[in-house]
């Protein structure tokens, strides 16, 4: 089984017609990621990625079962795209509640993140949290000077040579990084440590279905071979030699770059499943970091239903009319709960009894499609059979690709990052960094 794209719920707002006319500027674009003939050329590597990936996999699951044999915690250290893709698979595949148990009766580590922001009470509490346990470090950057990873790691590596050594602390780190160059890459070297390479031609919001994405995914004990498989189903779903009507990564492109068009600028990402969260997550910064640039780009925004129907559904049913929404809808859970009758009936709601929680989250769903498209927020629907490491996996990529093919359509590069760029400079040159003294005294007079 495959997952889905329906589009029939945008034509209020746009024609088929319309629709159709952006096939062959989608084409182009898909011919492009597959020729290598458009800007970013150089950072394709994650399009055959998964087909290519196999033969790591079963180095990178013999470190991930050293790595549970070692810890009862692993931090996660990365920034971007170096930790979305993990935490969006490990939240939606883990148990939601597993985090709470004692280690003796989780089959895992804990997957703890760090290094993807600067606040200082949460490395303190970090630290606490970790005095007497059993930690390991998944060190992920290509630069190794990175500055949230690189102070993280400084901090953390530190606590863990001070408990059991320099030496036996090597045992216990990982590290996810370029294959010559860069500070962490001469740092492993010199210590010793147990290292991946991040391809130099895989930029970080593309590079789940690498190492930087496997290893911790696999020491959170997911099936890693599944969702590369899963991915390769997509990478082959999604080839340069599908046909329009049949590739879905086209089909969504050209459809949410119809609605730009139409002055729909805010896409939506929703989701009726509390696990698929940090989906929604990954997905803000995959769009997001590709298309806008050059004062051009649809702005990515993500809510869970139907908790955020008490709070954004507001806006989205009534306010300004520049958004839609693109729903991914699961359409089989793992498990049965149902409403149970109750004789007072004060909440009124044995009319539900007997009804499985997910029909009646179904019902929310649907309601609110209709409502939505109703108020004028077209709305597109990605539909998975289930939430497991296949979908996902397909799901990931099939986002993947899309976006370099929506990217082309917007005449941008989509494998390119300069804007993030500028609150660096400005950082460094505050912080009287060597080398940005110039900087340092512009700013200076500006505030």
């Amino acid at each position: 089984m495959m997952i889905k794209i329906d589009i029939s719920k945008i034509f209020d707002t746009v024609s088929l017609e319309q629709v159709c006319a952006l096939a062959p500027k989608a084409q182009k674009g898909l011919d492009m990621l597959h020729n290598k003939s458009g800007a970013g050329k150089e950072f394709l590597g994650w399009l055959h990625l998964p087909s290519s990936i196999t033969p790591q996999l079963k180095e990178i699951r013999d470190t991930a079962s050293e790595l549970r044999s070692l810890c009862d915690i692993v931090i996660v250290i990365g920034i971007g795209g170096s930790y979305l893709g993990t935490k969006a698979i490990v939240e939606a595949l883990n148990n939601s509640f597993d985090w709470l148990q004692e280690r003796e009766r989780r089959k895992n580590p804990a997957l703890i993140y760090a290094g993807h922001h600067l606040g200082e009470d949460y490395f303190f509490e970090l630290a606490n949290l970790l005095k007497g346990k059993r930690f390991g470090i998944i060190n992920i950057s290509k630069s190794g000077t990175t500055t949230e990873p690189a102070v993280a790691f400084r901090i953390l590596k530190k606590q863990l040579e001070k408990v059991i050594g320099q030496k036996k602390a090597k045992q216990h780190i990982v590290a996810i990084t370029d294959k010559a160059r860069g500070a962490l890459r001469k740092l492993a070297d010199k210590e010793g440590y147990k290292t991946f390479i991040i391809p130099d031609d895989v930029g970080g919001r593309f590079s789940i279905f690498s190492p930087v994405g496997l290893l911790p995914i696999a020491v959170a004990g997911i099936d890693i071979r599944m969702l590369v498989k899963g991915a390769i189903t997509m990478e082959k779903a999604t080839g340069q030699n599908i046909p329009f009507s049949e590739n879905i990564s086209t089909i969504y492109a050209v459809a949410r770059n119809a609605l730009y068009a139409k002055g729909k600028k805010i896409e939506i990402l929703a989701n009726f499943h509390p696990k698929l969260h940090y989906i929604g997550e990954w997905w803000k910064q995959l769009y997001g970091e590709s298309e806008g640039k050059e004062n051009k780009g649809i702005f990515p925004a993500s809510v869970d239903f139907t908790t955020d129907l008490h709070s954004m559904g507001q806006w989205i049913q009534e306010g300004e009319r520049s958004v839609f929404e693109t729903v991914i809808s699961v359409e089989n859970t793992d498990f049965k709960t149902y409403v149970p009758f109750d004789k007072a009936n004060l909440d009124g709601l044995n009319f539900l009894a007997g009804k499985r929680v997910d029909e009646v989250n179904k019902m929310a769903e649907l309601g609110t499609q209709l409502a939505h498209v109703d108020g004028g927020v077209p709305n597109i629907k990605i539909s998975i059979p289930k939430i497991n490491a296949n979908y996902l996996g397909q799901l990931l990529y099939f986002f993947e690709k899309a976006c370099g093919i929506s990217g082309y359509m917007l005449d941008v590069n989509p494998f390119d990052q300069p804007g993030v760029e500028a609150y660096k400079k400005n950082m460094f040159a505050l912080l009287n960094k060597p080398g940005y003294e110039k900087e340092s005294k512009a700013i200076r007079e500006k505030i």
